[in-house]
């Protein structure tokens, strides 16, 4: 299915902006009305996307009457293709900058304007949620993998980072022009390794401090199973991270990469 058969569109919402927001929804029926409408109070400038993963609930339908335009994919594949393939259409659509909101309602809108002023002078910005701002609070086995992993994310990237698994992030047109064709969609690729490959390919990387918020709907993913899985997975990450071969820089897009 090509990106442009998955669309569906809105009154109003064929003109192209600057910035590109987009919520990933699998299943987020009960929350993604009120995230759509406080990001179009917060950005009205903005043009909205909601990539439904392969929902089997009313997501598209809601987010449809919430006023987004929706890119329906046809099964689930996890956050990380549904950003791939977010990107690929924002690049192809003309977009400068697209920033990842959780359609949990987890992410606050209002900080969106203070990841773009940080764009200006970074080419990947992450909304992190432990960095000083805000009582967002991880126990256990998730927490003592989450400091290892930004203690080592921060060494390869070179670049002081406190979480770095933040889906909240945005990027610029250099960025853009990599991930919409060279994104990584396994777990946590969508966030350590596209970090990783971000360095490798020269682009800056930052991070904002923000205030994350409970869940306004559904169940969150963790259980202590879960939390412990999580350590051997982050292990994985970063291997795979470092083990990935060079991106691939096209013409015009990013500067040579390094392997």
């Amino acid at each position: 299915m090509t990106l442009a058969a998955a669309m569906t569109t809105v009154p109003g919402s064929q003109s192209v902006g600057s910035l590109l927001v987009v919520l990933p929804a699998l299943n987020e029926a009960d929350s993604i009305g009120r995230v759509v409408a406080e990001v179009r109070s917060r950005e009205p400038a903005a043009d909205l996307l909601v990539v439904d993963d392969g929902s089997i609930d009313r997501t598209a339908d809601v987010a449809r009457a919430a006023g987004a335009r929706v890119m329906a994919l046809p099964f689930n594949l996890g956050v990380g293709g549904a950003m791939r393939a977010a990107y690929r259409f924002a690049y192809e659509e003309g977009y400068s900058c697209v920033v990842q909101v959780d359609a949990d309602g987890q992410h606050d809108p209002a900080d969106i304007g203070r990841l773009r002023t940080a764009l200006t002078e970074a080419d990947v910005v992450v909304g992190a949620r432990f960095a000083g701002t805000g009582g967002y609070v991880v126990r256990g086995p998730r927490r003592w993998a989450m400091r290892l992993l930004a203690s080592t994310l921060s060494r390869l990237v070179r670049t002081p980072l406190t979480d770095p698994t933040s889906g909240f992030r945005m990027v610029n047109e250099r960025a853009l022009a990599l991930f919409a064709f060279d994104f990584p969609e396994e777990y946590l690729g969508d966030t350590v390794e596209a970090l990783v490959l971000a360095s490798r390919a020269k682009l800056r990387i930052a991070q904002v401090p923000v205030a994350m918020r409970e869940r306004t709907a559904g169940t969150p993913s963790q259980n202590a199973f879960r939390s412990c899985a999580y350590l051997v997975r982050v292990v994985t990450a970063i291997f795979l991270a470092v083990a990935r071969r060079a991106p691939i820089v096209r013409p015009g897009s990013v500067a040579e990469a390094s392997a």
